[in-house]
């Protein structure tokens, strides 16, 4: 699986569970979606979804 983040210190991988905390690379407000640096696309709802495919509900914590 790709590294996105080049940041030092390097952001919370995409399994950590403070993945949410990466710096924000892609916004998209007006499709209600967020890229961050790790591969995680964030969903206004709550929702995310990660790199390899894997969904998480909008009631499942990820966020900071």
């Amino acid at each position: 699986m790709p590294t996105f983040c080049r940041h030092h210190p390097p952001c919370p991988s995409a399994s950590s569970p403070g993945r949410a905390a990466a710096v924000c690379l892609v916004q998209h407000p007006e499709q209600g979606w967020n890229r961050l640096c790790n591969g995680v696309v964030l969903f206004d709802d709550g929702g995310y979804l990660l790199p390899d495919g894997r969904a998480g509900s909008p009631g499942q914590p990820h966020r900071r």
